[in-house]
């Protein structure tokens, strides 16, 4: 293995910015220095991301900006002993001694292994010390490879050890940590969001913690670099449970029914002897929180108990949006090459040609027709699971495998009802809360055995699909028939560019959902009535078409393009696959930044909507296809203005979400974001 930290990568007693921002730029600029990372501002960017999510800096002087990135091709520590500290957002003060580790993104188990072994020898002040009494980089490179087994066998067996688990008890158990009169028996997981520093150094600090007070504690960190499940008999003689945690826990079944204390993963670092502590009288107590035996207590409920009921909210949402991704990437890719190999009116007979004919048996349109009917029949099948896998696996988030089968179900009425993306969410949050509900009951023992694949997908599933059933599915309808009326009338009149702004604000508001089905359903059905002499029809489907394009070409403008620093790795990446989604015409490839962020978002995305359906309007923009995008150039009249509208409502939107994301604080918008997720969040 090659080394992780050389003295070129070593900064003693410098000053390397005024704020913490700085010196991870400074950090980052040296890993690419010396040939380690490709991009300083994308190694940044990434280690940024995980900074805003939960700041590194440690008690002790200490400060661990980390990140898994695209950019980094080896995995590097840089260090520097800062002279001045500077703020990391540590209780105590100032950091001074600041390590960024930086792991490529596919790191091997190896490395993530190495570079866990410096978080936890960072809990070690004899390891701390030597660094601050280093004389030179050399030093502190010596010091460093021991610490992570680079450098003398020897000595970095006394380093501090990197094995899954710790158990220990002291001989005289604290006052009061004991359950019977013997030490308490508590068992922890540590989880963060990259499974590198943070969960290795909770999970030391958690077992020395446990060495002091005389409590026999055993803990399962969960890394990066994979994790070696506790034995089940140690978790079923445990007293009590401690979930230090920033993400899901992984198995959670295992712990059902014991007492549980859960914290950030920080507070096992920072308060490691509160939690045990806790813990201790959780076990002592009949009305403790206890973990569920058929649920997760929700994504939120095992990272930190602070989190604002927003921030939960998004979690769960954002779980089932990961899961639906794929549905709406592949799909929409394999729909857009069914127009491209069958051209526009592909869809008018693609099942019938999938069932009828074969490739030895071709179609009158000969094999580019039937391949691009086979693909688009795949495709649209793909896009069919679209709102009930982001049901189904919002109520995963919420209730774990008993949530599954009642959120596919809700997710399937929701279509049926024509509610679409917001019917889905909404379906997957009320079948998600139900089988939550349901799983806490104390159900006899004779009936547990039925609870988790019977009686709670049994109970939630009529809960959720039919308070859908019998309160959404009337007032969307009667909804959609006034808007078909409204906007019928108003395409009548002079008003035609009204309409085409009003179509683009609709096509943009929920992205897929009932308000954007309503404006593409109005428009399809007006190409049965167009003709050389009623071209109005021709004009609205333009327009919908460019303004339902612009939210995935916008997001990734700005994803990509413009603020690359203001995304989150996963939103670049979505970014990257939204340019041909929106070149598609396939909206649902910007529901993972609506998704994520609705109230800048959508707003930022009908304005541009509203740009793109009034230019397209105005310029007496024609299209005969009723899907395709920039696929079916072909259709579209004149196509030179179908673009200029579309690029210029993509611009629009584009600057519009860096300005919000700019100027616009995440908290400002968390109180509202709690309240309206699930009436605007995002649509497909």
């Amino acid at each position: 293995m090659s080394t992780t930290i050389t003295p070129e990568l070593v900064s003693l007693d410098v000053g390397l910015g005024a704020d913490k921002a700085a010196v991870i730029k400074a950090l980052a600029a040296r890993v690419v220095a010396q040939g380690r990372a490709t991009d300083a501002d994308a190694l940044f960017a990434d280690a940024w991301a995980r900074e805003e999510k939960d700041e590194t800096g440690l008690p002790g002087g200490i400060a661990i900006p980390h990140a898994k990135s695209a950019a980094v091709t080896e995995p590097s520590l840089a260090f520097a002993r800062l002279a001045p500290g500077v703020d990391f957002g540590a209780p105590d003060g100032p950091a001074d001694l600041v390590f960024l580790i930086a792991a490529p993104e596919g790191a091997a188990e190896a490395h993530l292994a190495v570079l866990s072994k410096l978080a936890r020898s960072l809990m070690q002040e004899d390891f701390t010390g030597g660094l601050r009494a280093a004389g030179s980089a050399d030093e502190v490179v010596s010091i460093v490879r021991r610490a992570i087994g680079e450098e003398d066998a020897a000595a970095a067996a006394a380093a501090p050890a990197a094995a899954a688990a710790g158990v220990g008890a002291a001989t005289a158990p604290a006052s009061g940590l004991t359950v019977d009169g013997r030490p308490a028996r508590i068992v922890a997981v540590t989880s963060c969001a990259t499974g590198i520093a943070h969960t290795f150094m909770a999970a030391d600090a958690l077992t020395a913690a446990g060495k002091k007070n005389g409590v026999d504690l055993t803990v399962e960190p969960q890394g990066s670099s994979g994790y070696q499940a506790l034995p089940q008999s140690v978790i079923d003689n445990a007293d009590a449970v401690i979930f230090a945690t920033d993400v899901d826990v992984r198995e959670m079944q295992r712990f059902s029914g014991k007492p549980v204390v859960r914290s950030g993963v920080k507070r096992g670092i920072e308060q490691p002897d509160q939690l045990i502590a806790e813990a201790v009288a959780a076990a002592k107590n009949p009305a403790a929180t206890r973990v569920t035996g058929t649920a997760a207590a929700g994504a939120a409920a095992t990272s930190t108990e602070s989190l604002s009921w927003g921030a939960r909210i998004q979690r769960i949402l954002l779980t089932g949006v990961s899961y639906m991704i794929p549905f709406v990437a592949g799909g929409g890719l394999l729909i857009a090459l069914g127009f491209l190999l069958g051209g526009y009116n592909v869809t008018e007979k693609a099942y019938d040609v999938v069932v009828q004919n074969a490739l030895w048996d071709l179609p009158a349109g000969g094999l580019g027709q039937y391949l691009g009917s086979v693909a688009f029949v795949i495709g649209a099948t793909s896009m069919g699971f679209l709102v009930s896998a982001l049901a189904g696996y919002i109520s995963f988030a919420i209730a774990d495998r008993p949530g599954i089968a009642p959120g596919f179900v809700a997710g399937a009425v929701a279509v049926l009802m024509s509610s679409g993306f917001i019917g889905g969410i909404v379906g997957g949050l009320l079948a998600g809360f139900v089988a939550l509900a349901i799983g806490r009951i104390n159900a006899p023992r004779w009936l547990r055995g039925l609870m988790p694949v019977v009686i709670i997908p049994l109970l939630a599933s009529i809960v959720a699909s039919g308070l859908l059933i019998l309160f959404l599915g009337r007032p969307i309808a009667t909804l959609m028939e006034w808007l078909n009326t409204w906007l019928t009338d108003v395409a009548n009149t002079s008003g035609i560019i009204i309409v085409g702004v009003i179509l683009g604000l609709m096509m943009c508001f929920d992205l897929g959902g009932p308000v954007n089905k309503v404006a593409y359903a109005f428009a399809v059905a007006g190409l049965a009535e167009a003709s050389a002499q009623n071209s109005t029809p021709y004009l609205i489907m333009a327009a919908v078409m460019a303004a339902g394009m612009v939210p995935p070409l916008a997001m990734a403008l700005a994803s990509t393009v413009l603020a690359r620093n203001m995304f989150t790795p996963v939103e670049r990446e979505n970014g990257v696959a939204a340019w041909l989604l929106g070149a598609s015409f396939i909206s649902e490839g910007a529901i993972p930044f609506a998704a994520a962020d609705p109230l800048r978002v959508i707003p930022a995305s009908m304005v541009g909507g509203a740009v793109t359906g009034g230019l397209s309007m105005a310029f007496g923009v024609q299209s005969l296809a009723p899907h395709g995008g920039i696929f079916v150039f072909f259709a579209i009249n004149p196509f030179w203005a179908f673009a200029v509208a579309i690029l210029a409502g993509t611009v629009v939107t584009a600057f519009l979400v860096v300005a919000f994301k700019r100027f616009i604080a995440p908290k400002e918008l968390e109180a509202a974001e709690a309240s309206s997720i699930t009436a605007t969040a995002v649509p497909a």
